[in-house]
């Protein structure tokens, strides 16, 4: 027979455990609620034998889990964290091999966190140093865990809230809100419902998109929403207003949300997929994105809503028995800030800044309005399809408060076939391919000229009398 091959092999046992230990059951117990015996559980819990397709489907049917519960993503995704926290020159050790880094996070996946905790406090402590120490600072900066404590929570749910999806198909199925008309609907029901009366702020008042006061029952919105982006409001608050216990239960049992901060701003994340899910209801949108292969701009028309909306939906459609292509969605600033970090797939983002130049959402800054396409290499080989374009926010005038982005959508280059944006390119030409990374300070590349310090786990090649065009060269082999 034939071997089944590695790569496709999963090594779950730490998941494997948590999930016995939080059933309250003993090895023996689930060996025989699996119908294997308990030295072959003992075995898969140890890391000595991989999960095979009868055991997932006999685990799937005994705890009631789907399948994709033991997805290696999230333990791929917690070795670059790892890796990151251990590239750190403030750990003053060699970096350890992949294989390690990778062994460490998939068989002691609490301690992994733990490290990448106290490495993200570190750097915290370390940026309030520097700024206390900068003439002019008189106060240390807040630190910015709340925020990426909630990316990290979207990121971990893999971007999908099922129970948020049914109840915002519900209430479209109820409301029918239709494209160039979606706020009527929407402001009728919350007079109704919730005695809250819609006002246009003047054109030259609050700086605010929306403002509801609720001691009056008035919602303020800016005259400078469109059609899409006044439902989109008007949804958002009608999620806080009918759906709070359900926004509260998503977010406050959630690991990672470790204070009040970030769990309110996880429910106006939530609040927000709501608005999003009610305007594009899963079932019509995913059946519309298949039928026009996920062309962003002809779903931005039949469904009244901006591009950046659009993208960021499609990155959700993940509901088991009708899955939409896995993407990643990510909102970028010309300083590389990554203000918006979504995803469905495992692709991992640099946490600390500084992602890579080379990636062709940096390039659409230089092409306002066009939606650009790449083919990505990661360093360990794996390819992306990208498409990004920039997206312009603000109120018109010329002392309007505006701010420019760009938006990239991207999925493994395995689906990049059902999108109509890579019609024409050859996918799998070996030259095909862009070589990006998560970032200097991790990227392991030696042969990149755009690099901006030294690779990860290299020793500077330092020789007076030559010069490359690569910067920072390291040597090629130990002295």
């Amino acid at each position: 027979m034939a071997r089944e091959p590695a790569a496709r092999r999963i090594y779950a046992g730490a998941k494997l455990r948590r999930l016995r230990r939080e059933h309250g059951m003993n090895q023996v117990a689930m060996a025989r609620a699996l119908g294997i015996s308990t030295s072959y559980a003992n075995q898969i819990e140890q890391g000595q034998r991989p999960l095979t397709a009868p055991v997932l489907l006999r685990l799937a049917e005994a705890f009631g889990i789907d399948a994709a519960f033991f997805s290696e993503a999230d333990g791929e995704r917690l070795a670059v964290d790892l890796r990151t926290a251990l590239a750190d020159e403030a750990c003053g050790v060699p970096l350890p091999a992949d294989e390690e880094i990778a062994e460490a996070a998939r068989d002691h996946p609490e301690v992994a966190r733990a490290l990448v905790a106290l490495h993200r406090r570190y750097r915290d402590a370390a940026e309030q140093a520097a700024a206390l120490a900068s003439p002019g600072t008189r106060a240390p900066l807040p630190p910015s865990e709340p925020h990426d404590e909630v990316r990290d929570f979207f990121y971990a749910h893999h971007n999908h809230f099922e129970p948020l999806d049914s109840e915002a198909e519900r209430a479209a199925a109820a409301l029918a809100p239709r494209p160039g008309r979606a706020a009527d609907p929407l402001i009728r029901h919350l007079a109704g419902r919730h005695g809250v009366r819609v006002v246009e702020t003047s054109q030259g008042g609050s700086a605010d998109a929306r403002r509801f006061d609720r001691e009056s029952g008035l919602l303020f919105l800016s005259p400078w929403l469109s059609d899409g982006q006044r439902a989109f409001q008007l949804a958002t608050q009608l999620a806080l207003l009918e759906h709070g216990a359900l926004l509260d239960r998503l977010g406050d049992g959630a690991r990672g949300l470790s204070s009040p901060e970030s769990r309110a701003l996880a429910r106006i994340g939530l609040a927000t997929y709501f608005a999003g899910a009610l305007l594009m209801p899963y079932t019509a949108f995913h059946a519309a994105a298949e039928e026009t292969r996920y062309d962003v701009e002809l779903l931005s028309a039949r469904f009244g809503v901006g591009f950046e909306t659009v993208c960021h939906r499609l990155s959700t459609l993940q509901r088991t028995g009708r899955r939409g292509v896995p993407f990643s969605f990510l909102r970028v600033d010309r300083a590389g800030n990554i203000s918006k970090r979504q995803s469905a797939t495992d692709f991992h983002f640099s946490r600390l800044g500084g992602t890579c130049p080379l990636w062709t959402v940096y390039e659409a800054f230089s092409s306002p309005g066009r939606t650009l396409t790449q083919v990505a290499e990661m360093p360990d080989g794996k390819r992306y399809f990208w498409i990004a374009r920039t997206v312009t926010r603000g109120g018109p005038g010329h002392h309007a408060a505006r701010a420019e982005f760009a938006v990239a959508l991207g999925c493994e280059v395995r689906h990049a076939h059902r999108l109509v944006q890579a019609e024409g390119i050859d996918l799998d030409a070996p030259r095909a391919a862009t070589p990006i990374g998560l970032g200097c300070r991790i990227c392991e590349r030696r042969d990149c000229a755009q690099r901006a310090r030294p690779p990860a786990g290299g020793r500077l090649a330092i020789a007076p009398d030559r010069r490359t065009y690569v910067p920072y060269p390291v040597e090629t082999r130990a002295r």
